[in-house]
């Protein structure tokens, strides 16, 4: 690596690198196996491991995601741009916070499950839930999802391969998915001498314990597989405060100072509309993960069908994998995914309407409406690397851990909004958290709640992606001509802008 007299540091590009192969992809798959290990776990069966072990109501739940997300805030764009301005480690931007926080991530979600605190003060457990909440959500995991997410963006340059990286990484969520919801109604729930579905809260613990030690076998395998491989100039990273006020001091009217960076985000169309997607999107498909649950041990009272059900909402993932690179690569990210959208929001908005009551007719409605919504989360890592790209062409500048971190934090936000959506909701309609069962009519409004509403958000995302998301298959292939001459070239052209739109 050699350090330039201005100050940029660049990486020796005469060095040896693999070139870009099924290895990689592999390795990324499991990055996100292993991200998901906790956060669809926590977003699936964090509130019910609160409201069902510790006995806290859904409403003060809701509140304690959407105040953490206000934390994220600062939490995420933080850490992106300690990834940005940091100098590389020697195994890379990216892959080294994978190798740091891989362990911290396992033990701060395995903290969030001790069963035992049901039995303290409910004050004690307020403190434990905000606490355990808190280091494992805004701190240890953002510092290994967002270089996680922005190492895509230097894995590979080329926009097929970047597909093909967010198809896998959807496999490696969709795998976990599976592993989680088969695995976690058998673990956890039984029934007990009434016939009720309760749950068992020593299993709860034990099952968050594993998934944690099989997290970090995930992301040491992505550590291991993966190849940080795009080199760009970037600057070197202040070593100490009165560095960073010298070295904002002499970007001052340059591209590239704070103040210019983030009026350049929020006049980023793409960025802006990829975010509110993104929160709307990751409200929809937690909520709808969250009530799912409820949805079968009160209305459909089953929840070991929950297995089975999960089960076939992967599989409309997994059927649609092997075409989503080639169909988004020859038809268009934007065009293909809207469609894909529009096909969730239907079918959710029709099961909304038939009110089934069935759990085989269910199941094939919500087969069809996951491979819309599979297919759509195939690609939808690789909207945020074109982002990425054109943030690039735009300022000149290479941001990949803040942009990243600003749609990890609307995805976040998203997640925030279900789960307190879902714990007002769940008091609203009058559901009692230590209550055996519920009523009839209480069952009734769960199912409304968790259909109507995520069929409205598919609705809504489709509306974001065709009309406010500008970037089409034209327009990535374009910036990415752009952005390949420049490096080649080492030398802006004049011409370079006309891939702005």
């Amino acid at each position: 690596m050699q350090q330039k007299a201005d100050g940029t540091v660049r990486k020796n590009r005469t060095k040896e690198v693999k070139p870009f192969s099924l290895r990689d992809k592999l390795g990324y798959l499991f990055g996100d196996f292993g991200n998901d290990f906790t956060f669809i776990f926590a977003s699936s069966y964090l509130m019910v491991f609160y409201t069902k072990v510790l006995g806290i109501s859904g409403a003060v739940v809701g509140v304690l995601f959407l105040a953490a997300r206000c934390v994220d805030a600062f939490t995420d764009v933080t850490m992106g741009r300690i990834v940005d301005r940091m100098r590389p480690a020697a195994d890379g931007r990216f892959r080294s916070w994978i190798r740091r926080m891989c362990v911290p991530v396992a033990v701060s979600s395995s903290l969030m499950y001790l069963y035992f605190i049901q039995d303290f003060s409910y004050p004690v457990k307020m403190i434990y839930v905000v606490v355990t909440y808190l280091l494992w959500g805004s701190f240890c995991y953002t510092a290994i999802n967002i270089p996680y997410g922005s190492m895509a963006s230097v894995i590979s340059a080329d926009a097929g391969e970047r597909a093909s990286l967010s198809t896998y990484r959807s496999l490696g969520a969709a795998l976990a998915s599976l592993v989680i919801g088969s695995l976690v109604p058998l673990l956890v729930y039984e029934t007990d001498s009434a016939g009720n579905q309760i749950v068992n809260p020593v299993r709860f613990t034990v099952t968050a314990i594993v998934f944690g030690a099989l997290a970090v076998v995930c992301y040491l395998l992505c550590y291991f597989l993966c190849t940080e491989r795009v080199s760009f100039e970037q600057k070197a990273g202040p070593q100490s405060l009165e560095d960073e006020k010298a070295d904002e001091v002499e970007k001052s009217g340059k591209t590239g100072t704070f103040r210019q960076l983030v009026i350049s985000l929020l006049t980023n169309r793409p960025l802006l509309s990829i975010v509110g997607a993104a929160l709307v999107l990751l409200l929809a498909t937690m909520l709808s993960q969250t009530l799912n649950t409820y949805l079968f041990l009160d209305y459909f009272k089953d929840a070991k069908a929950l297995a089975g059900v999960n089960v076939i909402s992967i599989g409309g993932m997994l059927l649609v994998a092997p075409f989503a690179s080639k169909i988004s690569r020859n038809i268009g990210k934007k065009e293909s995914g809207s469609v894909a959208v529009l096909v969730a929001a239907v079918v959710y908005l029709v099961l909304y309407f038939l009110r089934i009551r069935t759990i085989p007719v269910f199941m094939i409605y919500l087969f069809l409406g996951m491979t819309g919504m599979g297919f759509f989360n195939m690609i939808t890592w690789a909207f945020i690397t074109d982002v990425i790209d054109y943030q690039e062409v735009k300022t000149g500048s290479r941001e990949d851990g803040t942009v990243y971190a600003v749609y990890s934090f609307a995805r976040k936000v998203g997640q925030a909004l279900a789960g307190g959506i879902g714990g007002f909701a769940l008091t609203a309609i009058g559901y009692v958290s230590d209550a055996p069962s519920q009523t009839p009519q209480v069952a009734d409004r769960i199912y409304t709640v968790a259909t109507l509403i995520p069929g409205v958000c598919y609705l809504i995302v489709f509306f974001i992606m065709q009309f406010g998301y500008p970037l089409n298959r034209r327009i990535v292939e374009q910036n990415a001509q752009i952005l390949k001459k420049r490096r080649d070239s080492s030398v802006s052209s004049p011409d370079d802008k006309e891939g702005e739109q």
